[in-house]
């Protein structure tokens, strides 16, 4: 069993985690418990984008719609991905118009909340893929902007197992930047990783 820590210690690793480069913070983020109104799990995939990446939002520069991925780190840019599904990311790093996208989680809190929202009762379908993410949480564009370690959000570190690394799924450009991180062989992935 994990001793739990304190307040501090969270505060001291969110912080760590906020002001780090998105690729390192995506890998992080693996095992930290990230919730919404009490609802959620444990994050067990990410990937990460930053400013120099042409498949980053944020490589045009500043605009209307990404203008949160330049703020301050620890807020949640929230996007709609191909007029259909929101995502939520962790803005992140030392360069403004870095972010981490929440891609999986495995639920721990909340389960007959996120099956009513999915419409799905297997755990393993609640939060594998970035816009079920969202959906499970009932997260909206309401939410871009505020902060993951304040209400409604809760974001705690946590222990991972070990870390797959692999290309980032949906993407046209920079599509072989191997920013994707994951629980190596958790069942809550979105997609398996490639095997080596």
């Amino acid at each position: 069993m994990v001793a739990p820590i304190s307040r501090r210690e969270v505060a001291q690793r969110q912080d760590e985690l906020f002001h780090t480069h998105s690729p390192k913070a995506a890998a992080m983020m693996i095992g930290w418990t990230l919730t919404c109104g009490g609802v959620g799990g444990r994050i067990v995939e990410t990937e990460a984008y930053d400013p120099s990446d042409p498949a980053s939002h944020s490589f045009p520069g500043p605009t209307a719609r990404n203008a949160v991925m330049f703020g301050p780190p620890g807020v949640i840019y929230v996007y709609r991905s191909y007029g259909i599904h929101w995502c939520m990311n962790l803005v992140c790093g030392e360069h403004p118009g870095s972010a981490v996208l929440i891609r999986a989680l495995e639920p721990t809190h909340g389960l007959d909340v996120m099956a009513e929202r999915r419409g799905v009762a297997d755990p393993r379908r609640l939060m594998n893929g970035p816009g079920n993410v969202c959906q499970a949480l009932g997260v909206t564009v309401a939410q871009n902007g505020m902060r993951v370690d304040e209400a409604p959000f809760v974001l705690e570190p946590g222990p991972a197992g070990a870390i797959a690394v692999g290309p980032r799924i949906g993407i046209t450009k920079a599509a072989d930047v191997p920013w994707r991180f994951g629980e190596a062989g958790s069942r809550f992935l979105s997609k398996p990783f490639p095997k080596l």
